[in-house]
């Protein structure tokens, strides 16, 4: 049922959103050189690694400095701003779950290098597929300004918001159904359209 579910939601969302991707793919190119979709190595369900698929919303070759966004971060174009808060960069990961890598909901896909730092324990999560949205993405909606108020960004994050993610993730596991997924995805919407405050505690925990 969450395979069917996602395939349906999927190609309808694709064939009704075509304009707007027309629409951020003119913005893009008028914006800034490269290309329109950024590609990246992720880790999905039993470990399999795939192509997560993006809007590009940073300046060309300027992954290298480093893979966690932060704060005010001046790699980010000026549609790139615009379209990572309102999380329109993400659409295109909707071609990424017909291919079957994603799903709506699930815990968002990590790149290798953070994967390979999983627990045994932690590695519960890739027992399910990824997704484009999940808790730990509602809960950490803020996450770019809190890693820039940090001394050591990456250390801070893999130190204390990995953890935190993955026991959110673990979370879902337990309580993953199809009403749960629905559940999550009107939160998201919700969280994104404002009418969800940032109220978690996680700041003053650390």
């Amino acid at each position: 049922m969450k395979r069917l579910f996602d395939l349906v939601l999927s190609i309808c969302g694709i064939l009704f959103l075509l304009p707007f991707f027309i629409i951020i793919s003119i913005l893009i190119k008028l914006d800034s050189d490269g290309d329109i979709i950024f590609k990246q190595i992720r880790v999905t369900k039993d470990g399999k690694e795939f192509k997560i698929f993006k809007f590009r919303t940073m300046r060309p070759d300027t992954e290298k400095q480093g893979q966690i966004t932060i704060g005010a971060d001046n790699r980010i174009t000026s549609i790139g701003n615009f379209l990572r808060k309102t999380k329109l960069d993400e659409l295109p990961q909707l071609f990424n779950i017909v291919m079957g890598d994603m799903s709506f909901v699930g815990p968002r896909p990590e790149v290798p290098k953070y994967v390979r730092m999983y627990t045994a324990d932690q590695k519960e999560i890739l027992k399910v597929r990824a997704g484009i949205t999940d808790y730990a993405s509602i809960y950490f909606s803020n996450e770019s300004e809190i890693l820039g108020k940090q001394k050591d960004p990456e250390k801070f994050y893999i130190e204390k918001i990995m953890p935190y993610k993955i026991e959110l993730n673990k979370k879902y596991i337990k309580e993953a159904g199809l009403i749960t997924d629905i559940k999550i995805i009107f939160l998201t919407v919700f969280k994104v359209a404002g009418l969800i405050k940032n109220d978690n505690k996680f700041e003053e925990e650390f």
